[in-house]
């Protein structure tokens, strides 16, 4: 299962309805799982940067990924552990980051392009995986990842999927630059649930600070999921953070 949030505008861009941005989703996907299956990868995840504040307050979020149903705890995970140095890297580098996992063969390899990465020296995760920096100003700047076992990819590999995933991330930017409908803008109940779920609060924590029900809590969260015309909480949360409604 794949999990976006973004929209685009591409060849179905005069039809305003869920159909056409499905389809072009689909389409972004589709890429990227071609992409994961050059270098042996297994999933696919997009982290992005919220673009706001001073780079003390900057964080990463996941917006795109395969992970499936423990999408959230994975995301978590992979921010909470490597967020921090990927952030700092982004802002000086572009060579391509890589790990290994936990596992005794849980590698991530380059023989011939290592000098040209940098390697993340702890095993944190329970997979390996190569990070693509990209830049593309405040709204654009993030990473396209490819997470697995073993991942084997060749110099040549990696400088072409660097690429693509530069072009990937362009069209990313364009697909979820529409702000929604002034119909559609948030409460303010369904933004402070939003910002206690983006700080890493269950509903049961929410609803415990707000003086509310859990059911409510959760009404609240899939209304403004609804609303922000995505398909599950953390992205509803990442494109509320880029829409400036939560930091």
């Amino acid at each position: 299962m794949t999990y976006l949030v973004t929209e685009n505008r591409g060849c179905d861009a005069g039809r305003p309805g869920r159909n056409g941005r499905a389809a072009q989703a689909a389409g972004l996907v589709t890429r990227l799982q071609a992409m994961q299956r050059q270098i042996n990868a297994r999933n696919f995840a997009v982290l992005r940067t919220n673009g706001r504040g001073l780079p003390a307050a900057r964080k990463l979020t996941c917006v795109l990924h395969n992970w499936g149903t423990s999408c959230e705890e994975i995301a978590r995970d992979l921010i909470d552990h490597y967020g921090e140095e990927l952030l700092q890297h982004l802002d000086h580098s572009l060579l391509p980051v890589l790990w290994d996992g936990k596992g005794e063969h849980q590698t991530a390899e380059t023989s011939d392009f290592g000098p040209f990465t940098r390697r993340l020296k702890d095993r944190k995760l329970p997979y390996s995986g190569i990070a693509l920096p990209i830049r593309l100003g405040a709204q654009g700047n993030g990473y396209v990842v490819f997470a697995g076992s073993y991942i084997d990819a060749s110099g040549e590999q990696i400088v072409e999927l660097h690429g693509r995933s530069a072009q990937f991330m362009t069209d990313l930017l364009t697909f979820d630059e529409k702000r929604p409908l002034k119909a559609e803008a948030l409460s303010d109940r369904e933004i402070s649930c939003l910002q206690m779920a983006g700080d890493g609060h269950i509903s049961e924590e929410i609803a415990e600070k707000m003086g509310l029900s859990v059911h409510t809590v959760n009404a609240y969260l899939g209304a403004a999921t609804t609303k922000l015309d995505s398909v599950n909480r953390i992205q509803a949360i990442a494109k509320a953070i880029r829409l400036g409604y939560i930091s």
